[in-house]
């Protein structure tokens, strides 16, 4: 593995609430310290992170970031 491969985000904007939550269960909190409690909702199987960040009003590459940070 290049040193530059643990800078890339493994979790992105496309990638539904239930595919981020199967790699660590742990960033449903991250979620919902953004007031996205829908971690819990059965669309959150279909909902993308971009667009439940979207419906709450928050800024989507902020919570990319946190989702990463918390994930590595």
């Amino acid at each position: 593995m290049k040193k530059d491969d643990k800078n890339e985000q493994k979790i992105n904007k496309d990638m539904t609430i239930g595919e981020v939550l199967q790699i660590d269960e742990n960033l449903a909190e991250v979620f919902m310290g953004f007031g996205m409690h829908c971690v819990s909702c059965p669309v959150s199987q279909m909902e993308t992170v971009e667009e439940a960040c979207l419906v709450h009003g928050v800024d989507t590459d902020f919570v990319l970031k946190k989702l990463n940070e918390v994930a590595k």
